[in-house]
């Protein structure tokens, strides 16, 4: 087992890495539109958040020479369904290769987020 850690995408903010590998599998831990100067939440609706969080899942995985196309399970978490179309567009522009996915709202997420995404990859 390795732990993941990269300054190209937040720190976590708890007690918890960016990421775990585990033979040929990566697990990455949910990602929020935090930039990773900053480690401030991006402004913007759900699509510009989602872009933010794609970002820095595209770069957990590169630190271990990973592409989107590597995922295979996504967990996305939306704080109101009314985005699930919006959501949908910018996903869809990066996940075009139909990982298997699943969708849930919930109450809130940590740092006042509308969008939070967890992955699976395969190396």
């Amino acid at each position: 087992m390795k732990i993941i850690a990269t300054q190209n995408a937040p720190a976590a903010v708890g007690p918890y890495s960016q990421g775990i590998a585990v033979d040929n599998f990566v697990f990455l831990s949910g990602q929020i539109p935090l930039d990773p100067q900053s480690n401030q939440l991006v402004a913007g609706d759900v699509a510009a958040q989602t872009e933010q969080v794609i970002k820095n899942i595209t770069a957990v995985l590169e630190s271990e020479n990973l592409k989107l196309h590597n995922v295979i399970k996504t967990t996305c978490y939306l704080i109101d369904m009314k985005d699930f179309a919006k959501f949908n567009e910018v996903y869809g522009k990066y996940f075009s290769h139909k990982p298997a996915r699943s969708t849930v709202a919930v109450k809130e997420l940590p740092k006042g987020a509308i969008v939070e995404i967890e992955v699976i990859a395969l190396r």
